[in-house]
């Protein structure tokens, strides 16, 4: 723990399992209007650790939604930035093999953690976290279909070789109100308790770009 970045602690303390669950504005749940998205970041007792917001431009939520472009911010509760995801503008289908999703972490901010790449594959979500020096070292893998109505999604984290699971990263179901009338996010975040404290925070970053790409306007119709 020597050479621990700053504000990740808490992520080194025997920790396996990380909630996520998005804070929806009263204006926004009632008009309907897209806010900055607000998240706390909790144990799995439900005690926040980390409170994440979004910044982008409102160009970018309208126009771009599903595969806009923001810088992530998340800080402890003294309120220091220990945590920055950043998301550039890129493309969302198998159609642009060359042009996928990729996010960068940084912890502390200025600081590679490690990256999150999309992989092209005709049929399932598929992702690599890598190091801070571009090295493989996990694959996420989602299911054929991401639409989770009345039940969990979970999107499998595995060893490279695709074969073992060692964790995931599961979209809750939480009820068919506050889904409709909110369309909040619930996260969790099972990792197993030795994996490295920078690619824990990697995969914070790999959960946020999942809740963006297949679920923040998957009721936009209801």
């Amino acid at each position: 723990t020597h050479n621990l970045p700053p504000g990740l602690e808490y992520l080194n303390q025997q920790l396996d399992q990380i909630i996520i669950h998005q804070q929806v504005e009263l204006l926004e749940a009632i008009l309907g209007r897209e806010t900055s998205s607000k998240y706390e970041i909790k144990d799995h007792l439900g005690q926040r650790v980390y409170f994440a917001v979004e910044e982008n431009g409102c160009f970018d939520r309208k126009l771009c939604s599903p595969i806009r472009a923001f810088t992530m911010r998340i800080a402890d509760h003294a309120g220091r930035e220990v945590i920055r995801v950043i998301r550039p503008l890129r493309c969302n289908s198998c159609w642009f093999p060359c042009f996928l999703q990729e996010l960068e972490v940084q912890s502390p901010p200025g600081t590679i953690a490690g990256y999150v790449i999309q992989n092209w594959d005709p049929f399932l979500p598929k992702f690599t976290i890598q190091n801070q020096s571009k090295e493989d070292v996990l694959k996420i893998i989602g299911p054929y279909a991401t639409c989770g109505c009345f039940e969990d999604v979970d999107f499998e984290v595995k060893a490279l070789n695709e074969m073992t699971t060692i964790g995931k990263i599961s979209k809750y179901w939480s009820g068919f109100v506050n889904n409709v009338f909110t369309n909040t996010a619930n996260f969790g975040i099972q990792v197993p308790v030795d994996l490295d404290v920078r690619i824990k925070a990697v995969m914070i970053g790999a959960c946020f770009l999942i809740d963006l790409m297949f679920f923040e306007n998957s009721l936009d119709g209801l």
